[in-house]
């Protein structure tokens, strides 16, 4: 049976997993769904159509789908996915997305996501990212895997972040950030390439190289971001076991639409 503390609500309509576990008094709406060994702590508010996946750990005071914090949302069928593992942290609140802007915000899974984290309308955050406390995502933003981010931080609508890439404590991001870099500050600056983190994922010691030559290409020799972006497309036949890690950020390059932090 779902283990249900009698002073919680929840829904009738609200699908639980049998294996499912809620806390005093919090209370989930009508259109949840929550997968098997997720758990949800007390005074937690779980409502519009929000789909939680396996074995997720949910503290505290948590709000997950609640309307989006735009004034032009009109009560529309939008949605909130969140995927698997993940562990959400006291208070944190992910709102629901928008018409027109694909209406999903979409959580991954073995996120660690720590206390205040505020993740608004049509944000996608990948696998396997940490967000420090006070972590704060306008609408529409892109964290690819692996990203993680210091506290005190505010990330710009429509930014993106590259996977594997590190930003350090109170930073403004308004810019996008390119896969693997190492950022922080207000105004943003690139600091270096997130070497310890790569290190910790097992990156071979070619790999590393050519991750920090791309950080030269793009940071260090002067060079236009095209001239730069044609000198990394040739490390993918210098250095082939980084062939994927090349291809990773002249995707990213090709599709930045807020100009790169540089």
């Amino acid at each position: 049976m779902t283990q249900v503390h009698s002073t919680a609500i929840v829904d009738p309509q609200a699908e639980l997993d049998p294996t499912v576990s809620v806390g005093p008094y919090s209370v989930i709406g009508p259109h949840v769904r929550v997968g098997a060994g997720t758990t949800i702590g007390s005074h937690c508010v779980i409502e519009g159509r929000t789909t939680i996946g396996r074995d997720n750990r949910i503290f505290q005071f948590a709000s997950l789908g609640a309307i989006p914090q735009d004034k032009k949302y009109a009560g529309e069928p939008t949605r909130l996915v969140i995927g698997d593992r993940n562990t959400i942290r006291e208070f944190c609140t992910f709102n629901i997305g928008v018409p027109g802007a694909g209406g999903v915000t979409r959580v991954g899974s073995d996120n660690w996501i720590m206390a205040y984290t505020h993740i608004a309308h049509d944000c996608r955050v990948d696998d396997h990212t940490t967000l420090a406390n006070n972590t704060t995502l306008a609408g529409h933003v892109h964290l690819a895997d692996w990203v993680t981010v210091g506290g005190l931080t505010g990330i710009h609508q429509f930014v993106s972040v590259g996977a594997h890439a590190m930003i350090g404590f109170a930073s403004a991001v308004a810019q996008d950030v390119p896969p693997f870099m190492l950022v922080d500050g207000n105004p943003l600056a690139v600091r270096g390439f997130n070497v310890v983190g790569l290190r910790r994922r097992d990156f071979s010691a070619a790999r590393l190289a050519a991750v920090k030559q791309m950080h030269r290409l793009l940071y260090r020799q002067g060079k236009t971001l095209e001239e730069a972006r044609a000198a990394i497309e040739v490390l993918a036949t210098e250095v082939p076991e980084a062939a994927a890690d090349v291809a990773l950020m002249k995707a990213f390059l090709a599709s930045a639409t807020r100009g790169i932090a540089r």
